[in-house]
């Protein structure tokens, strides 16, 4: 079964609030200092990367080692949409002193780990159909 998730409100100051079922938490809105939802999609797209990559990352260079992942996109204002996404790997193996055949392997690595287990990169990739239903509680 999926995680439950949903968003509330915030009466104060008129930012959103994400929650999970099980107590994550994130801010969203309108305005300086919030994510936007599609800064949020962005965010999606390089955390999933991010984790996806982990595992590959952390072999070859140490435990808690890393990659910084920026995500841009071009976004189509007169359809409201992201047109695509562009999704740039960094990681720092400066101490590693990996030859250039072992940077390659571990490119190699990073990008089958991200193309195989990546649920954001697999959605975003294909047609995604979104059901609305609206309930007025009254």
């Amino acid at each position: 079964m999926a995680k439950r998730l949903w968003v509330e409100r915030n009466h104060k100051d008129g930012s959103w609030n994400g929650y999970s079922e099980d107590g994550a938490h994130v801010m969203f809105g309108k305005g300086r200092g919030l994510f936007s939802p599609g800064d949020l999609m962005k965010i999606a797209l390089a955390a999933c990367g991010a984790l996806s990559s982990q595992f590959a990352i952390e072999h070859a260079l140490g435990e808690g080692k890393g990659a910084k992942i920026v995500v841009d996109g071009t976004y189509d204002a007169d359809n409201d949409a992201y047109l695509n996404f562009s999704e740039q790997v960094v990681v720092d193996a400066l101490d590693a002193g990996l030859s250039e055949e072992d940077a390659a392997k571990l490119k190699d690595r990073i990008m089958r780990h991200i193309d195989k287990a990546c649920t954001v990169k697999h959605t975003y990739e294909q047609e995604t159909p979104v059901r609305l239903d609206v309930t007025i509680r009254h």
